[in-house]
């Protein structure tokens, strides 16, 4: 499972129809860049091989605006759409993704019913429950020989990881059910697709020369 598709395929999403600058800017103002390996040319190649897979339509070049290159916006195809959720829900459910996917995956989890993110979630929380007793079943540092000296502070890590996860996602949980954000059916989204501005790229004074530095067709 990839980090830069669920990330592209839900930013396409939220314009409705963009070209390559566009998802750029969004996962930018999202701040991708500083918890994913999302850099500008995995963004365009992900839109070019999407549409190859007939996740993206891409439609027909423009003249850009801004002076660039000629550049072709996609939108989700249905097909897109079915593989945007199924990607969402599997990496907020799976306690063993990189923590870019799950970054990913909760960053767009308003996009869901609130039972749905809830139950998901829950999903998570059991798994990383069983792992750590699988873990455990073999003992923990400071047992006996079975975990001697310095290395049973690797397990030490991982039970401390992992409680640390349980607890923060647990949270999150009490959080939801408590009224927290705006879920899909739920009414206006509490933060829509990033507007232009002073905050964010497309914003800029030199938007334009960032594009013309984009690959053509983006």
């Amino acid at each position: 499972m990839s980090a830069i598709r669920l990330l592209v395929l839900g930013a396409v999403r939220r314009h409705g129809r963009a070209h390559g600058y566009q998802v750029r800017g969004d996962l930018e103002h999202r701040g991708a860049r500083a918890w994913s390996r999302t850099r500008p040319g995995s963004v365009y190649h992900a839109l070019q091989q999407m549409a190859k897979e007939e996740l993206l339509h891409a439609h027909d070049r423009a003249p850009s605006t801004a002076g660039g290159p000629p550049r072709t916006e996609y939108e989700l195809t249905a097909a897109g759409r079915e593989e945007y959720v199924a990607l969402l829900r599997a990496a907020l459910a799976r306690y063993d993704q990189g923590p870019d996917l799950f970054g990913a995956a909760l960053g767009s989890v308003v996009d869901l019913p609130r039972d749905e993110a809830v139950a998901l979630l829950e999903e998570r929380m059991r798994g990383l429950q069983e792992w750590r007793s699988r873990v455990t079943a073999y003992g923990t540092p400071g047992d006996g020989p079975g975990r001697p000296g310095h290395l049973g502070e690797v397990v030490n890590m991982w039970l401390h990881s992992a409680d640390g996860d349980a607890a923060w996602t647990r949270g999150l949980i009490e959080r939801i059910e408590g009224g927290a954000y705006v879920f899909a059916g739920e009414g206006e989204p509490s933060a829509g697709v990033p507007g232009a501005g002073p905050g964010h790229p497309s914003g800029t004074k030199d938007a334009a020369s960032q594009e013309k530095a984009g690959p053509a067709g983006g």
